[in-house]
């Protein structure tokens, strides 16, 4: 039997190692990812946003186990991914675009090679049944057939990165994780990518994990949505619900941030502005993260770590929150 949630994530942590003494033992470490959990259905986008630093593509690369995680676990369709094995046929389900369309292509390869290269890995295509598929692929991603004997340098950013997706499509995926895909492109490039990928899903019955910082990208493309700040998931919820009625301060002050199309409007609406700088990761403050920067910090912020809270399909860890919405 198929489970509801194609992929659920439990309590995943990712810290990395940032000091040692003479003798090799740890004296820093910084919490990239720490304790995150949640779950995306089959043929779902959830987007992931948040500042950069604040752990998204780390997460991202701990689910597909380019990170070992640290704590935590990762379930695909029920099943337990302990680490990225190409025999593994949760390797073959689960596939990742990079950021940037150039450093993630090998400049040695021809592009008919890098979308090849997974058919090669997993055995699944020979001769020309193996070329046959390479072309399929790039028609598929919106490119000819003869760009299969060309190199990643003669592409423009665009082209690259749908040449990253026909890679990513090679084996029949269920699961895509889009790190910042859209971030390395020309604005009107990026709607075209996202617009592809939007086609994907429809005709493939694919399952993303968008992540970004462009909000009003996210917005467009994902039936739901997570927030970060400092390793953690602050907010969650259906993607409507969060972009009209925030909850935690630190979605508010984001989607404050969004320009308005109408100059108008723009010029008289009241922007919430952030003081003060992110806390390191190496050193996260007592209790609630966010509360170094948050206008409505109260004492219990500094003693009590808030705990991700549901009301009505919308999850919030926030203290003031939860408060305001009990009174």
């Amino acid at each position: 039997m198929e489970n509801k949630n194609l992929l659920e994530v439990r309590n995943l942590k990712k810290h990395f190692t940032v000091g040692t003494d003479f003798f090799g033992r740890p004296t820093a470490t910084l919490q990239a990812v720490d304790d995150v959990s949640f779950s995306i259905a089959h043929g779902e986008t959830l987007g992931l946003v948040g500042e950069s630093g604040c752990g998204k593509s780390t997460t991202g690369r701990t689910i597909i186990g380019l990170y070992k995680p640290t704590d935590g676990e990762v379930l695909f369709n029920g099943k337990k991914v302990s680490a990225l094995d190409s025999k593994d046929n949760c390797c073959r389900d689960i596939q990742m675009i990079f950021q940037d369309p150039y450093a993630s292509l090998n400049p040695r390869m021809t592009v008919g090679d890098i979308v090849g290269e997974p058919l090669d890995i997993h055995g699944l295509a020979k001769g020309a049944e193996r070329t046959k598929r390479i072309q399929e692929l790039l028609r598929l991603v919106g490119l000819n057939t003869e760009h299969a004997n060309r190199f990643p340098h003669e592409f423009s950013g665009g082209q690259r990165q749908r040449v990253g997706i026909a890679r990513a499509l090679a084996v029949n995926p269920k699961l895509i994780i889009c790190d910042e895909p859209i971030s390395a492109l020309d604005v009107s490039i990026q709607a075209q990518v996202v617009n592809l990928l939007e086609k994907l899903q429809r005709e493939l019955g694919l399952t993303y994990l968008f992540i970004a910082h462009d909000l009003a990208m996210v917005k467009y493309i994902s039936h739901r949505v997570a927030v970060m700040y400092l390793g953690k998931i602050v907010e969650l919820a259906e993607t409507n619900t969060l972009y009209s009625k925030p909850r935690h301060p630190y979605t508010q002050a984001l989607l404050s941030a969004i320009p308005i199309p109408d100059p108008e409007v723009e010029a008289t609406r009241e922007r919430i502005r952030l003081e003060g700088d992110v806390p390191n990761p190496i050193n996260p403050p007592s209790g609630c993260r966010f509360r170094t920067r948050c206008q409505y910090a109260m004492p219990v912020c500094a003693e009590k770590q808030p705990e991700l809270k549901e009301t009505n399909g919308h999850f919030v860890a926030c203290h003031w929150a939860t408060e305001t919405s009990e009174a």
